[in-house]
């Protein structure tokens, strides 16, 4: 610094900051040597504080306000400088303008996936960003624990600890909120409440404010989006076999206005089979003149006092032949049998016989 730039500093009696940027959160003054003039005026702004730091020792802190800087108006750094009778020379002290409007607009988000445990999916991951709000609510703290003797600091270089903070404590947050994976997007505004109790604390220890965060958007992998996004459209077609059926009958004009064509007989010929295939397919599922097996093993029918009962698996028979309900003479039907036939002479039913204690005598 030049000879007049060291003049112009002593006879300098303004104090004040103005700030053009967006991002810087403290300022130091400067001055030749920090020294101040006795009786030099301190402004400080809206959204400002001044903090006065002697030999490295935190002294006093100015609201917002003018001041005249006298014995009286600092009480702290007149007692360390042991000013008993007032001063007229210039004293020495470093002025740090501490900024403490909201930062807005910051961003966090996670690195990594989140894993964590779904009732509907299994084992998910998750990705998860947003933007939060911060400002300084204790500016000595703030110089002590963060800025220590940078002349600028700005947002850039306490983000990355607020954000590695924020990940942290969301991690734990959404894996102990047990909310389901699809009904996050519909929770957004409540975990950003959560993570705003949870983190504050957190934040207080470096002498700010969390004011504000927002969850934006939580997303899977992009493979378990694709799943999500074909499950959903087999939901919207509905029935497959009529949505086929139509498929079908909506391309068979297409096909016929173009007969001569090679490529209006392929789809000719693909139409037909699919039609063909369509037709096989409800023919098989018309009820026919008796009823189908039921799945599971095969099943028979029980004539009943003239009446049809069933059908009826091996263990529902088994249980009436317990009962006296069925003997080798009853009637019996499944599918494949020609006749109503005695459960005695049908193979599929010769074990429910095989220990079955003889009738007994008449009376």
């Amino acid at each position: 610094m030049g000879l007049f730039d060291k003049i112009r500093g002593e006879f300098i009696d303004i104090i004040e900051w103005t700030d053009s940027s967006n991002d810087t959160m403290v300022y130091r003054f400067e001055r030749q040597g920090n020294e101040i003039k006795y009786g030099a005026k301190l402004t400080v702004r809206e959204s400002q504080v001044a903090v006065f730091v002697n030999q490295g020792q935190i002294a006093d802190v100015f609201q917002p306000g003018m001041y005249t800087l006298e014995t009286q108006n600092v009480p702290i750094l007149s007692t360390l400088q042991g000013w008993k009778y007032g001063f007229n020379s210039p004293f020495k002290a470093e002025v740090y303008f501490v900024n403490t409007r909201r930062f807005t607009d910051m961003k966090w988000g996670t690195k990594n996936p989140v894993m964590m445990r779904d009732k509907e999916f299994g084992m998910v991951r998750l990705r998860a960003f947003g933007t939060y709000e911060v400002r300084v609510k204790d500016a000595a703290k703030f110089l002590k624990e963060i800025v220590g003797t940078d002349d600028k600091f700005h947002t850039d270089e306490v983000s990355e600890q607020l954000r590695n903070i924020l990940v942290s404590k969301f991690t734990n947050l959404i894996g102990a909120a047990n909310i389901p994976v699809l009904d996050l997007a519909g929770n957004y505004d409540q975990l950003g409440k959560l993570m705003s109790e949870k983190i504050g604390p957190d934040f207080d220890d470096y002498g700010l404010n969390l004011t504000k965060i927002l969850v934006e958007n939580i997303s899977l992998p992009p493979e378990v989006e694709a799943a999500i996004d074909k499950r959903t459209s087999m939901g919207v077609v509905g029935d497959l076999g009529r949505y086929t059926q139509f498929q079908a009958a909506e391309s068979i004009p297409a096909a016929a206005a173009n007969p001569g064509g090679t490529m209006g007989a392929a789809m000719g010929i693909g139409m037909g089979a699919v039609m063909g295939q369509q037709v096989a397919g409800a023919m098989q599922q018309a009820p026919q003149g008796a009823p189908p097996p039921l799945p599971g093993g095969k099943s028979f029918f029980v004539a009943v006092n003239g009446q049809q009962q069933g059908p009826f698996d091996l263990g529902a028979l088994t249980q009436r032949q317990q009962q006296g309900q069925l003997t080798k003479e009853t009637l019996v039907w499944a599918q494949g049998m020609a006749n109503w036939t005695p459960a005695g002479q049908v193979s599929d039913l010769a074990s429910l016989f095989a220990n079955a204690p003889p009738p007994l005598p008449a009376r």
